[in-house]
């Protein structure tokens, strides 16, 4: 049986695979920045209707903007520690997989998993993601958050499609098959 939703990575990340600079450092990030260019993401938002994330990526965007940028969808805030609901944003505390696959039995959209590494890498060994969209930013910052780490489980991966854009930035979509 296909799953009916599927879960998607889309995050970037530099060309040495990292998706921060050491303190969380996102600057690198603004090489690419060109007005009216999203990189596709408002097609790939519509895409969707639920978000997980890490609790550490939560917090740090929450420290840069008032409200949660996707507070009009079901969001689940991976977190050791309980906190109430807020609208549509809830503070999960339980297992992940069993999150996850609670989710992609429903029906509805895409889920977006949206970093940070801690939950990617926890998902990836499981074997949970089933669609990666990386963005790789043509910079190689040497340190920081490694997007992979070491030790995963191999995974065999279809590519999808290619997309080169003017600023450098190339964007990867693989498919797990």
């Amino acid at each position: 049986m296909e799953d009916k939703r599927r879960l998607i990575l889309y995050i970037a990340m530099s060309l040495d695979g990292y998706i921060a600079k050491p303190n969380d450092d996102l600057s690198f990030l603004s090489i690419v920045e060109k007005d009216g260019e999203d990189y596709g993401y408002k097609n790939f938002i519509k895409t969707i209707d639920t978000v997980i994330i890490g609790r550490r990526t939560y917090d740090w965007v929450m420290n840069q903007v008032q409200t949660f940028p996707h507070s009009d969808l079901d969001t689940y805030v991976l977190t050791r520690t309980p906190r109430p609901s807020i609208g549509k944003t809830n503070f999960y505390t339980g297992n992940i997989k069993n999150l996850v696959l609670s989710l992609k039995n429903q029906n509805g959209k895409n889920i977006f998993v949206d970093g940070g590494a801690e939950v990617v890498n926890q998902m990836l060994a499981d074997g949970l993601i089933d669609d990666f969209i990386i963005s790789i930013i043509p910079i190689m910052i040497g340190e920081g958050i490694r997007l992979f780490k070491d030790g995963l489980p191999e995974q065999v991966l279809e590519l999808i499609d290619v997309k080169k854009f003017e600023t450098g930035l190339v964007q990867l979509h693989y498919s797990r098959k």
